[in-house]
Protein backbone atom coordinates (compact mmCIF):
# COMPACT_ATOMS: atom_id res chain seq x y z
CA UNK A 1 0.00 0.00 0.00
CA UNK A 2 2.71 2.40 0.41
CA UNK A 3 4.46 1.74 -3.00
CA UNK A 4 1.23 3.16 -4.49
CA UNK A 5 0.92 6.41 -2.24
CA UNK A 6 4.77 6.91 -3.19
CA UNK A 7 4.02 6.15 -6.80
CA UNK A 8 1.06 8.42 -7.05
CA UNK A 9 3.14 11.43 -5.08
CA UNK A 10 5.98 10.99 -7.78
CA UNK A 11 6.08 13.36 -10.26
CA UNK A 12 9.14 12.64 -12.36
CA UNK A 13 7.28 10.60 -15.30
CA UNK A 14 4.29 13.42 -15.15
CA UNK A 15 7.38 15.91 -16.27
CA UNK A 16 8.84 14.15 -18.83
CA UNK A 17 5.03 13.71 -20.46
CA UNK A 18 4.62 17.23 -20.35
CA UNK A 19 8.39 17.85 -21.85
CA UNK A 20 7.43 15.16 -24.51
CA UNK A 21 4.18 17.02 -25.51
CA UNK A 22 5.68 20.16 -25.85
CA UNK A 23 8.13 18.77 -28.36
CA UNK A 24 5.05 17.59 -29.56
CA UNK A 25 3.17 20.73 -30.47
CA UNK A 26 6.33 22.31 -31.50
CA UNK A 27 6.91 20.02 -34.18
CA UNK A 28 3.35 20.05 -35.25
CA UNK A 29 3.47 23.94 -35.12
CA UNK A 30 7.12 24.31 -37.26
CA UNK A 31 5.77 21.41 -40.15
CA UNK A 32 2.72 23.50 -40.33
CA UNK A 33 4.36 26.38 -40.75
CA UNK A 34 7.10 24.83 -43.64
CA UNK A 35 4.05 23.49 -45.48
CA UNK A 36 3.13 26.69 -46.00
CA UNK A 37 6.52 28.31 -46.56
CA UNK A 38 7.05 25.37 -48.95
CA UNK A 39 3.76 26.35 -50.73
CA UNK A 40 4.74 30.10 -51.22
CA UNK A 41 7.99 28.89 -52.67
CA UNK A 42 6.53 26.68 -54.93
CA UNK A 43 4.48 29.57 -56.27
CA UNK A 44 7.33 31.73 -56.49
CA UNK A 45 9.60 29.10 -58.52
CA UNK A 46 7.08 28.48 -60.83
CA UNK A 47 6.32 32.06 -61.80
CA UNK A 48 10.21 32.71 -62.13
CA UNK A 49 10.64 29.75 -64.50
CA UNK A 50 7.32 30.84 -66.65
CA UNK A 51 8.71 34.48 -66.91
CA UNK A 52 12.52 32.78 -67.85
CA UNK A 53 10.59 30.77 -70.74
CA UNK A 54 9.19 33.81 -72.05
CA UNK A 55 5.26 32.37 -71.51
CA UNK A 56 3.96 34.40 -68.61
CA UNK A 57 2.44 37.20 -69.33
CA UNK A 58 2.52 38.45 -65.18
CA UNK A 59 6.43 39.09 -65.63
Amino acid sequence: MQFIKTLARDENGATAIEYGLIAALIAVAAIAAMQGLGNQLTGTFTKVSTCMAGTGTAC
